[in-house]
């Protein structure tokens, strides 16, 4: 009871919010939409069982009359079963296609908003997110309708049918056994006895389909994005001649999913075999059961059909559990995997570092910072570092020594520390990485980015370009492409240099953002960068000392592994 309690739990904390939301005028109808068409077709069936013994009977007495009768009542019931069905089809896929949505915009939102998607990367605390949203969330409201309305359907069938089948079988006597005992209504007794034990069975048989399919839904996406990096990395890959140890990975990646889907596969058929016995011997249980009445003239053919049907109809409603297992296990894993994803996203660190703008305030600054690794070890503690306006400043040190996390830091998307930073209120600020990130689009549109409601012209983004030494691209600002597929390391960073013209930050934060340029091309972009943003300030991060040329401060981090970094003021 323990685990059906926490099962409907998490099921009830990720259904339950969509039908609370600002679409619930869609969501509510759809549902008793599909509730009312559920309980209509169970009502269908109660007409059909009649229909049988009506039919039947008519055949055993061979009355003509009545026969071609029930065949027009039939042709009623089939327009009306056909017309339920249709209406099926459309209400409950509409209702998940609208969840879906919802659950998707929902999700994408809650993953991005306070960068809970760089927490995530950073503590590798989630596997494969990507999948997580774009499956999941679809597997959730297809697997939640298909064992709701089914559930639904099952109570519906059950009481609508328990009670005829009560009064078709009537008592037994066991006195054929040797026990002098009346069973009333045996035929709903055995039924009900039937599906307790074949549920019991199944769970038996197929209860490590949930763990294997949770394992599955992780070695799948686990493969494809492994693809989906060597597609990304070819080039590199092809430089490299790394295509022997790719094919070992891939193959390795797969290795993982054949060994969980041949698991799964055992485990399935072991299942299926259950399933189809179970169902089968379902179908002639109750014949073999009536069958002494129905010789011994106690009730007719038509009687006898109308019991096999509500016998197969009660024993359908009872075998809800043993037919759906396979979709109750993976409803399972794709709510755990959601729950995951939503714990990730709502973890967050012990300590935050705040960034807080400030009207008056002209500098960049750092106060009590205290910087950290996601393993917990500190690389800066108490910071109180103060950027002046106007002054150029280069940050240098060692590789590893924590330059990158203080550029972070002062962006605000370093998770894993404490204290505050202060800039002015009303800045214009720009981060530069040294991999800068360009989004498939237009060529426009990259260079504009992050600013989509920049006003700039083509005649600017044209001059930037050139300015970027990218004067070759200039023609190409209508032209879709995966434009970090289509660049060198070097072009992309002077894009990036491009867009920092068209943004016109005040303040410019480089993160070895020219790394990938020889030391002319180098100068040549600090030289355009200072021409055409003259009231900007530059803080740049890098190793070159050629860098320190276009800085008027140079400040160097020093840190030891495994020990406190400084940040140490060198002569100009």
């Amino acid at each position: 009871m323990k685990r059906v309690g926490s099962f409907l739990g998490d099921w009830w904390s990720l259904v339950v919010p969509y039908f609370r939301s600002e679409d619930w005028r869609w969501g509510i109808p759809l549902l008793f939409g599909a509730i009312a068409l559920t309980f209509t077709g169970v009502g269908l069936e109660v007409l059909f069982n009649e229909w049988n013994r009506r039919f039947y009977d008519s055949l055993q007495n061979k009355n003509e009359a009545v026969f071609w009768q029930e065949i027009v009542v039939f042709s009623w019931l089939a327009a009306l079963f056909i017309m339920n069905a249709v209406a099926r089809g459309i209400v409950s896929p509409y209702l998940r296609l609208r969840w879906r949505r919802w659950l998707t915009n929902h999700y994408i939102a809650h993953w991005l908003d306070g960068r809970g998607y760089y927490r995530i990367e950073l503590q590798r605390s989630v596997d494969n997110v990507d999948q997580r949203i774009a499956e999941d969330l679809n597997y959730l409201g297809q697997y939640t309708m298909q064992l709701f309305l089914g559930f639904l359907s099952a109570v519906a069938t059950l009481l609508s049918f328990i009670v005829i089948l009560w009064q078709l079988s009537g008592p037994l006597h066991l006195g054929f056994i040797g026990l002098d005992v009346t069973v009333p209504g045996y035929m709903a007794v055995a039924a009900l006895a039937y599906a307790v034990v074949g549920s019991f069975l199944a769970n038996l048989v197929g209860r490590r389909l949930i763990p294997l399919n949770f394992l599955r839904q992780r070695y799948e996406a686990n493969f494809r994005f492994s693809l989906v990096r060597v597609r990304e990395n070819a080039e590199g890959i092809a430089l490299y001649n790394g295509e022997a140890d790719e094919r070992k990975t891939l193959l390795g990646r797969f290795a993982d999913v054949f060994s969980n889907g041949w698991q799964v596969l055992f485990t399935q058929v072991q299942l299926a075999f259950y399933q189809s016995g179970y169902a089968q011997a379902a179908i002639i249980f109750p014949f073999l059961v009536t069958a002494p009445r129905f010789f011994a003239g106690a009730i007719t053919l038509g009687v006898m059909m109308q019991t096999a049907s509500a016998f197969g109809q009660v024993q359908s409603a009872l075998s809800f559990f043993v037919d759906n297992y396979t979709s109750l296990a993976e409803l399972r894993a794709v709510m755990d995997r959601l729950k995951g994803l939503r714990a990730a996203v709502d973890e967050r660190p012990p300590a935050a570092i705040d960034v807080e703008p400030e009207s008056g305030r002209t500098d960049v600054a750092t106060e009590g910072l205290t910087l950290a690794l996601p393993t917990g070890q500190a690389l800066l503690e108490n910071l109180n570092l103060s950027l002046k306006p106007g002054v150029a400043t280069l940050v240098s040190g060692e590789s590893g020594s924590g330059k990158s996390t203080l550029f972070r830091a002062l962006a605000g998307i370093w998770p894993f520390g404490q204290g505050k930073v202060h800039i002015p209120a009303g800045a214009r600020v720009l981060f530069l990485p040294q991999k800068p990130y360009i989004p498939i689009g237009t060529l426009r549109d990259a260079v504009k980015y992050p600013d989509e409601h920049s006003a700039a012209t083509d005649a600017e983004i044209v001059t930037a370009l050139e300015a970027a030494q990218l004067g070759a691209l200039t023609g190409r600002l209508d032209e879709t492409a995966h434009w970090t597929n289509m660049l060198s390391g070097g072009e992309q960073q002077r894009l990036a240099i491009a867009r920092a013209m068209i943004f016109k930050p005040d303040w410019l934060f480089m993160d070895e953002a020219t790394a990938s340029l020889d030391v002319p091309n180098e100068a040549a972009i600090y030289r355009e960068l200072k021409a055409r943003l003259p009231n900007m300030t530059l803080i740049s991060i890098g190793h070159s000392p050629a860098l320190r040329q276009w800085h008027e401060r140079t400040i160097e981090l020093q840190r030891k592994s495994g020990e406190v970094g400084k940040l140490v003021e060198k002569p100009a």
